[in-house]
């Protein structure tokens, strides 16, 4: 399992590779963004055995607070996984919040359809019931600003350390070897094959 590196800071607006995956910040810091998203990581998951601190808190430089909390919910209903913690969407909200800092347009496009969610739930899309947020991004399903967060939750949310240490995933192995001697054979959902239909794998 790769180690996570736990940042003290997060440095830069910019997303990062899924090698270097930094959790939100994990110690309180000056501020100077636009808003600023906290939270705890819950004591005995993967990520709290993995972090100095179970507080976690990402600085926004556009995006408001309001704004980044409706943006992490809206993934969270886009791509639900309980046994992920909100540090991990957190990682989306970052990944939006550096775009929009580079793309006025999109930054207006993020604002509105954000307004637009928290109007179609009675004010705050955030602290909504979970039927009513459902119902509020169904409504926009084609839109570009569900089509813009929804693709970003895919690169955000799966190709990122903190998530694969949720879900059990060791990552690639290619620059460890190959699958061959790390889990090659660990298929635990299906009966184990005759010897027959296994041999021993070439080594060369």
């Amino acid at each position: 399992m790769q180690a996570i590196r736990i940042a003290a800071a997060i440095r830069d607006g910019s997303s990062s590779t899924a090698s270097g995956r930094d959790l939100p910040l994990t110690r309180r810091q000056f501020l100077k963004g636009s808003g600023i998203l906290f939270g705890t990581l819950a004591i005995g998951t993967p990520l709290a055995a993995l972090a100095p601190s179970p507080a976690w808190a990402l600085e926004l430089k556009t995006l408001d607070t309001a704004t980044g909390e409706t943006l992490l919910k809206f993934g969270r209903v886009l791509f639900p996984h309980p046994s992920l913690p909100d540090a991990v969407y957190a990682v989306l909200v970052k990944d939006l919040d550096a775009m929009a800092a580079a793309d006025p347009k999109l930054a207006l496009q993020l604002r509105e359809g954000v307004a637009g969610l928290d109007q179609a739930t009675g004010g705050a899309f955030a602290k909504a019931d979970a039927a009513a947020q459902l119902v509020a991004v169904k409504a926009i399903e084609g839109s570009p600003f569900f089509a813009t967060v929804r693709g970003k939750c895919v690169t955000s949310l799966y190709d990122n350390d903190m998530t694969w240490a949720t879900f059990g995933y060791p990552g690639e192995s290619w620059s460890k070897g190959g699958y061959i001697t790390r889990g090659f054979q660990d298929l635990k959902w299906l009966p184990a094959p005759p010897e027959s239909a296994s041999p021993p794998p070439y080594m060369g």
